[in-house]
């Protein structure tokens, strides 16, 4: 039987997406966006936020990586970008490139997304958008933002992290959402391109304490399975 071919990662990587991807991933429609409060826990050096204030989005983003210097972020970011590209070469048939087009493609993508992020993060303002901290735990009051982004970590690194992390990881995220809102976590397996084991387990969970969370359809083919994500309503009784 052959090996299943899957994407080695070792550690967490930090990328770079776009606004649009975002749109893809959690399907967002900028019009209903306007003037609310979002978060994008684990961003990176995605430009999500700096493309999406520019729409009249308040968008605020966190991440252990805003230790860093612009400079030092733009160094690494390339770094990564190359490291990905080279690891994609090896699987380009595994993936779906109606989005994307090519590796190429999706290379200047990531370049471009970094470019916009670091001339966002260099501003004299940045630290009120671009905040330090390492999930579990956020530096935000309660029921503060009305839309809280999670992508591309959480369940990808279910061998890196234990059920006790996603758990209160994910209590984390629902606790700095305001009642009315949403939590949209994306995507929903790990690199092994599997559903991440326990995730019936986490929602079980979550409605017991009166959340509803259920799986949502995305719209950024690309990875194999990676056609949902994870919406959970903060209902205003729970």
């Amino acid at each position: 039987m052959e090996q299943k071919r899957v994407y080695e990662q070792v550690g967490v990587a930090m990328t770079s997406r776009s606004y649009a991807e975002y749109e893809k991933m959690f399907i967002l429609r900028s019009e209903d966006l306007i003037g609310k409060r979002v978060l994008d826990v684990a961003g990176g050096a995605s430009s999500f936020t700096t493309e999406a204030r520019q729409l009249g989005i308040f968008s605020e983003a966190v991440d252990p990586l805003y230790e860093k210097s612009a400079e030092a972020i733009a160094a690494h970011g390339l770094h990564e970008i190359d490291l990905v590209a080279a690891k994609m070469e090896k699987l380009q048939d595994v993936y779906d490139w109606s989005y994307y087009g090519s590796i190429e493609k999706h290379r200047k993508g990531r370049v471009e997304s970094l470019r916009r992020f670091v001339k966002d993060y260099s501003s004299y303002d940045a630290a009120s958008r671009y905040h330090v901290s390492f999930l579990p735990s956020l530096p935000f009051e309660d029921a503060s933002f009305d839309l809280v982004l999670c992508s591309h970590f959480l369940f990808l690194y279910e061998e890196q992290f234990d059920f006790a992390f996603h758990q209160a990881a994910v209590h984390e995220l629902v606790r700095v959402c305001k009642p009315g809102g949403e939590v949209r976590i994306y995507p929903l397996l790990n690199f092994g391109t599997v559903e991440y084991s326990r995730l019936s387990e986490l929602i079980s969970g979550l409605a017991m304490e009166g959340f509803s969370a259920q799986k949502r359809v995305a719209r950024l083919p690309f990875l194999p399975n990676s056609h949902e994500f994870l919406c959970i309503i903060k209902h205003p009784s729970a």
